[in-house]
């Protein structure tokens, strides 16, 4: 029996994970690959509805409200802000995870807790934007039967698929609540290891990279 067969058969006898990856973070990525198929059968089907159609909104005359800037035609320029929010956030989870692997635990502490904030943000944002959409601009605004824009469909994809990733962000800031409260108790620094920060890192950056797709085909597109 050559070596590389005994090396494969001791590899996979148990004990120890072949791909040299926990069970954790492969069970994440394969839930976040089912996911990502799951966003992509709603954003094809948005773009099927949304080239077969004869008329569409235009973003640029929808999404044009800011806060504090009444009367103040700004086409996409906060759902921009959102966006660089988002992003922004998933810069302190690189940072967050950076400091796990050193072993730093006020600097998990410190890059969770604004990533934290960041998410929260993001949420409050996209509460105005939701507002904003449904009083409209006088003329019955929009909802899941109608929509002053145009065709009903259009309010009704925004609604389900932000509001589908929004649920997601959510849950993204409930989990890096759950670590930075582990985190501040010494949870993982006992274990002597931050895998957990990677694993809510790897959801999180999941969330920040969806959203783009998102921003491409509702606004831009």
């Amino acid at each position: 029996m050559s070596a590389t067969t005994v090396t494969a058969k001791a590899d996979w006898s148990g004990g120890k994970s072949p791909f040299n990856v926990s069970y954790g973070k492969l069970m994440m990525w394969l839930f976040l690959l089912s996911d990502a198929f799951t966003f992509s059968g709603f954003l094809v089907a948005y773009g099927l509805v949304r080239f077969s159609a004869k008329s569409w909104p235009v973003p640029e005359q929808v999404f044009d409200a800011v806060p504090f800037l009444h009367g103040i035609e700004l086409p996409l320029v906060f759902v921009g802000i959102m966006t660089f929010i988002l992003i922004l956030s998933s810069v302190t989870m690189v940072l967050a995870v950076d400091a796990g692997h050193r072993m730093d635990r006020k600097g998990v502490q410190k890059w969770l807790f604004w990533t934290i904030i960041g998410g929260i943000t993001f949420l409050s944002c996209q509460a105005f934007e939701w507002t904003h959409f449904i009083m409209g601009t006088g003329a019955g605004g929009a909802n899941l039967v109608w929509n002053e824009y145009g065709p009903p469909d259009f309010a009704a994809f925004f609604f389900f698929i932000t509001g589908f990733h929004g649920t997601h962000v959510l849950s993204g800031v409930v989990l890096n609540y759950l670590v930075y409260y582990n985190t501040v108790r010494g949870v993982y620094e006992q274990r002597g290891h931050y895998d957990m920060v990677e694993k809510v890192g790897l959801y999180w950056h999941f969330v920040d990279l969806v959203w783009v797709f998102v921003f491409t085909f509702f606004y831009l597109v």
